[in-house]
């Protein structure tokens, strides 16, 4: 029997896979509990249907990712913090700070998850990659410098 399961299922397959299961095994197990429908023409309609909206949906993701990495690439932003006198800072520069002041000077939002680095904790001029989508990321400059 045909089927189409909405849930991963190890050993079986993943959601939206149309896979042939015993009789048995899809009458028992699978559309009792909710994991698998028949795979019927309206059923695989529809499936191919979504499959479509995913791909259009990952391909207006990666296109906008890659318009942002194009914005970004190359831009430098400036943060003052305190440091002492052989230009240690007190305290560090993380990445969630440098997304606030992405957002604050470039006026980009930018998620601090996506913002590579370590702590800084020296000033200075770093190259800071932003992983924008999995394929897309871009290289801004940051420079650190005392109050």
């Amino acid at each position: 029997m045909k089927v189409i399961l909405l849930k991963d299922i190890k050993g079986t397959g993943k959601k939206g896979d149309v896979i042939e299961a015993s009789d048995g095994f899809a009458r028992n197990f699978l559309l009792p509990k909710n994991l698998a429908e028949e795979a019927n023409a309206s059923n695989v309609h529809t499936l191919n249907l979504k499959k479509e909206a995913e791909r259009r949906k990952k391909i207006e993701e990666t296109e906008q990712a890659q318009r942002l990495a194009d914005e970004l690439k190359g831009k430098v932003i400036k943060i003052s913090a305190k440091a002492g006198n052989n230009g240690r800072l007190f305290g560090a520069i993380t990445s969630k700070d440098i997304a606030v002041q992405i957002k604050n000077q470039l006026k980009v939002e930018v998620d601090k998850k996506k913002v590579v680095t370590d702590t800084i904790r020296q000033l200075g001029d770093y190259d800071i990659e932003l992983k924008l989508y999995p394929e897309i990321s871009t290289k801004i400059k940051v420079s650190i410098s005392d109050i």
